[in-house]
């Protein structure tokens, strides 16, 4: 019997084409190169005159980093993946045999855009290239925020207080540098309280879980129309949410409505939309000690269902990406999930491109 004959490399990535890489629709869609400018700036490059192994390409390291969010893997996993992947290498403009980024560049690469705010520039850059493509912010914007979890730390009750005060990790462990160095004093316990409410024989409701969680918090807002992570802040899990509403809402959505759940209603913030000439959508809070009036729940209910929107972003992140935090201290956090934000914009854009061509 003849031996099977073997695909050439072009053959076998044509057939990767055929079958729909979603990397090519990405690499077709988003203009990369677009960001090399604030990429060089942020890295601080030189202009090789000192000698030593020439850098790898910043948009190439970027790419990266995409990928690396969008499957919540590690340095050292990210390292054997770009090995292992051919659409990944294609991708990445590399071919088999070129040198690839280890684990130790990957890290360093995205500890360097973290330390100079790059990649909150880039992720802005995108927002414009977006509007360039037509997808203006409008119909108005909805806000909120989810936790995300992060390895837990046991300390104790003298330890929780330091960090409590303000102290830094090398403060409270000053002999065990090592201990220090894995130490997120950044990060904070709260309580997740959700799910449905249940109700006793008589129609009493029942007590609601409450799940302690370890980490941070996400806060974002979408536009309306089109989905896109327009605003961003991270915190501390034990943030309060409705505090944030002025870091994540935008004036430059063609809508004026802002929809929000119950936590981020209060008068501060209903003055400062006002102020603004937004207008507020946000939830009413049941009365206290009074049963909510039936017009006030049917507005709620008619506010749930736009609301419910931004839901779906943080369920495609922690389903796709797996969003976790792995590293210590707020900036990393804060950079981790920039790049998990830019990550669900890549994917939404692909998803709106795919359905403008399909009609």
């Amino acid at each position: 019997m003849e031996p099977k004959s073997l695909f050439s490399l072009g053959e076998h990535l044509e057939a990767l084409s055929k079958d729909g890489d979603p990397l090519e629709v990405l690499q077709q869609a988003v203009d990369f190169e677009y960001f090399r400018a604030w990429l060089v700036e942020g890295l601080g490059y030189g202009d090789g005159t000192k000698g030593g192994r020439p850098p790898f390409d910043p948009v190439m390291m970027f790419k990266a980093l995409i990928l690396q969010a969008q499957h919540n893997l590690s340095d050292a996993r990210m390292e054997f993946m770009i090995r292992d992947r051919l659409s990944w290498l294609r991708f990445l403009g590399l071919s088999l045999g070129d040198r690839t980024p280890d684990e130790n560049t990957i890290r360093h690469f995205r500890n360097r855009l973290t330390e100079t705010g790059t990649l909150k520039r880039v992720m802005k850059a995108f927002d414009w290239q977006l509007q360039k493509k037509g997808y203006i912010p409008m119909s108005g914007q909805i806000v909120d925020a989810s936790l995300v979890p992060a390895p837990k730390q046991r300390n104790t009750e003298g330890e929780r207080e330091a960090i409590k005060s303000g102290k830094s990790a090398k403060e409270i462990w000053p002999n065990e540098p090592n201990k220090a160095a894995q130490k997120d004093i950044d990060a904070r316990w709260t309580l997740k309280i959700g799910g449905k409410v249940r109700y006793r024989e008589d129609g009493t409701p029942l007590p609601m879980i409450a799940l302690p969680v370890f980490g941070y918090k996400s806060h974002i807002s979408i536009d309306r129309r089109f989905g896109f992570i327009r605003e961003m802040a991270v915190t501390s899990a034990s943030a309060a949410d409705g505090r944030l509403l002025r870091q994540v809402v935008s004036t430059g959505n063609t809508c004026s409505e802002v929809w929000a759940d119950s936590a981020y209603r209060s008068k501060q913030n209903e003055k400062w939309l006002s102020d603004r000439m937004l207008t507020s959508r946000i939830h009413r809070r049941k009365p206290m000690g009074k049963a909510m009036s039936r017009a006030t729940a049917r507005a709620n209910a008619a506010k749930s269902s736009i609301r419910a929107h931004i839901e779906h972003v943080f369920a495609h992140q922690k389903n796709r990406f797996g969003l976790f935090i792995r590293t210590i201290g707020l900036a990393r956090a804060e950079a981790k999930l920039t790049l998990c934000n830019l990550a669900y914009n890549l994917n939404r854009l692909i998803f709106h491109e795919r359905r403008e061509c399909m009609g």
